[in-house]
């Protein structure tokens, strides 16, 4: 297997250095990807570093980690990679694992391996609690979207990925930016694509992010709502019909039924003065109880549909 590790790099001029000397020889090319960074960084590789390994990739302008990341991507597949490893250049990811993703990605039926930093809750002491506050509800939000319920830590930007897997998705429709690593995770569930996850203990020092996590709550909630309507539409209505359409449908008829019928007798009431019945109450409530009921089988054969995809945890004690 020919395997290529991407390290797109922004404003860490500091920490690449120390990321490339990291690496280990079971990785045959490395592609470091200046993205229009102002320190630049693509120079400072390629004078400081010694390793023939390394390809210095640059972008004219600011592309995003998403961006940068598609590009070494498509350059390493060019010079014929088979096995895609993304790491950061900020120093937060471990490059001790690079050889369990690699052994896991040459397994048949694995496609596609990512980080996951919330197995244990020991080793979380150390992350700061807005990321992991905002980590939890950005999860949450990606297993709406993505359909793959059994995956945590989806803003983890520790992938591998094979490259005849990548080949398939459309590289230009993925999110260039912060929203990269879950548009990913979506365009590989639309195939329901086989994952597996890799623990790695979180590792904090002193960077900032410049990720707000109240702006990406925000902006990422807006993309997540598009994309888990997109899923849906498309898994459940133009793919296939199966009981979990039917359960939708059912769930969005008695609801919407339930609540014209309610919000109707109560203008009725209020124009004429006359209380609703109880009766009246209790048929406009049925519809909506029957209604929440099938939507939650909905969400039962939702997680289902992709739980084989989703392979578990894997732990490594080794590293």
């Amino acid at each position: 297997m020919n395997v290529a590790v991407v390290i797109p790099t922004y404003r860490s001029k500091s920490k690449i250095l120390g990321v490339l000397q990291s690496i280990g020889s079971e990785v045959h090319s490395i592609y470091v990807i200046d993205d229009a960074c102002p320190e630049q960084s693509g120079d400072y590789v390629l004078s400081k570093a010694q390793d023939p390994r390394i390809k210095v990739l640059r972008n004219t302008v600011n592309l995003g980690v998403g961006g940068a990341t598609l590009h070494g991507f498509k350059a390493a597949i060019h010079d014929g990679a088979n096995i895609l490893i993304k790491i950061d250049s900020d120093g937060q990811m471990d490059c001790r694992y690079i050889p369990k993703f690699i052994q896991l990605l040459e397994r048949s039926n694995v496609d596609f391996v990512k980080g996951n930093r919330f197995y244990f809750l020991r080793g979380l002491r150390n992350m700061p609690w807005i990321r992991l506050l905002g980590n939890g509800a950005l999860s949450f939000m990606t297993k709406l979207s993505t359909g793959y319920w059994s995956i945590m830590d989806p803003t983890n930007g520790f992938i591998g990925i094979k490259a005849k897997r990548l080949k398939l998705l459309d590289m230009d429709k993925i999110d260039p930016r912060y929203f990269f690593e879950t548009d990913l995770l979506f365009h590989l569930s639309m195939s329901k694509t086989p994952i597996i996850e890799l623990y790695m203990p979180p590792l904090y020092a002193d960077e900032k992010s410049n990720l707000s996590i109240m702006r990406s709550l925000f902006e990422f909630g807006i993309k997540h709502m598009e994309r888990c309507f997109r899923r849906i539409f498309y898994q459940y209505f133009i793919r296939e019909v199966n009981p979990g359409s039917l359960a939708l449908l059912a769930a969005i008829l008695f609801n919407l039924s339930g609540f014209v019928f309610g919000i109707f007798q109560w203008h009725k009431s209020y124009i004429t003065g006359v209380p609703v019945s109880t009766g009246t109450v209790m048929f406009a409530a049925l519809p909506i109880i029957l209604g929440v009921q099938f939507f939650i089988y909905f969400l039962q054969y939702d997680a289902e549909s992709l739980a084989r995809a989703h392979q578990g945890v894997i732990i490594d004690s080794e590293v």
